[in-house]
């Protein structure tokens, strides 16, 4: 006979009601409590009967994640983060890919509204894009990034902070020609914005002017479109001092592309991205980044939205995940 609930709550010594806690992972349980429970579960080989709690609380157990470009080494990371915490909690989740089709936003948002998924995580790339809108009802959402709104719950990290910060430390070592990778020319995202503004910063603080001839653009963030942005800029100007690429990925394009033009880094240009990726820290040479706990992002959206599940009212809430300039072989002079 197939394990009920009052059987687990029986073998763990507890209410059925703290089961209930456990495996709905939305009112907190005492680590050795969610021990008991989850060995009773296992034990008892219980399967929990999700369209049977679905009917009982108006829940699907599934919730959706919508990021810009899943083929991204952030993007995996990201994901597979928020992956790990929505089943810890009892959630599963279903990925989408929105970065060149905001409408998948949309049909996202359109699927919570019908309970055919409990909230939202989205990751927009530019706000008038965005599925969060005034006027627009929105179900249990809460966004990831630098798409800055007054509308549903965000969890972030300071792009704008985190490049001043990159960029001070690339001039260090007295370096003053610092080009920055990733400037979009059309479509402008957040996070181009942001990241340019802190690297614009920087050189205020240094007393550099800015130089228009030191902005790559680079408008798809991938390693093969960053390696021959770099490329066709080396070919018609000459060799900056230091290069921050606004991802990791377009870092590592970067790399390839001095690599095959014989420029040695660090010592002919300092290199460094954002992301901290785990290939960042393989390449050759180790790359610079910005790095954040992208488990604390996970575990805080998840939080959030899981809080707004149970409570529509309050106010929108912003969460901040601290960073650090973490300087690797690619830019050590």
């Amino acid at each position: 006979m197939r394990a009920t609930v009052k059987d687990v709550a029986r073998r763990a010594g507890v209410s059925p009601k703290t089961v209930s806690n456990v495996m709905n992972g939305i009112v907190p349980v005492s680590g050795p409590t969610r021990l008991r429970v989850e060995q009773a579960m296992a034990e008892l080989d219980y399967v929990p009967n999700l369209s049977a709690r679905g009917l009982r609380n108006g829940r699907s157990g599934v919730i959706g994640l919508a990021l810009p470009d899943l083929a991204t080494p952030f993007s995996a990371e990201i994901a597979q983060s928020i992956v790990e915490v929505a089943h810890e909690q009892g959630f599963s989740v279903q990925i989408e890919e929105t970065g060149s089709d905001p409408q998948r936003e949309h049909e996202l948002m359109t699927r919570a509204r019908a309970n055919l998924i409990d909230g939202l995580i989205l990751n927009p790339v530019v706000l008038k894009e965005s599925a969060v809108q005034v006027g627009v009802a929105l179900p249990p959402v809460v966004l990831l990034g630098e798409v800055k709104q007054q509308l549903a719950d965000r969890v972030f990290v300071d792009s704008f902070a985190a490049a001043r910060d990159m960029t001070l430390a690339l001039a260090r070592p007295g370096r003053t020609r610092i080009a920055v990778l990733g400037v979009n020319r059309g479509r402008q995202s957040a996070t181009a914005i942001q990241r340019a503004g802190g690297y614009e910063a920087a050189l205020q603080m240094l007393g550099i002017a800015k130089d228009e001839s030191l902005l790559i653009s680079c408008d798809s963030w991938t390693p093969a479109s960053s390696a021959s942005a770099l490329a066709e800029y080396l070919d018609a100007n000459p060799l900056p001092e230091a290069l921050f690429c606004f991802t990791d990925s377009m870092a590592l394009g970067a790399l390839n592309t001095l690599w095959k033009r014989g420029v040695r880094v660090p010592d002919d240009i300092a290199v460094a991205g954002f992301d901290d990726v785990i290939d960042g820290r393989f390449a050759v040479p180790s790359l610079t980044t910005v790095s954040f706990d992208k488990r604390a992002i996970a575990t805080e959206a998840l939080r959030l939205l899981t809080e707004r599940m149970s409570d529509r009212s309050h106010g929108q809430r912003l969460v901040e995940i601290d960073y650090s300039i973490v300087e690797r072989d690619s830019s050590k002079g």
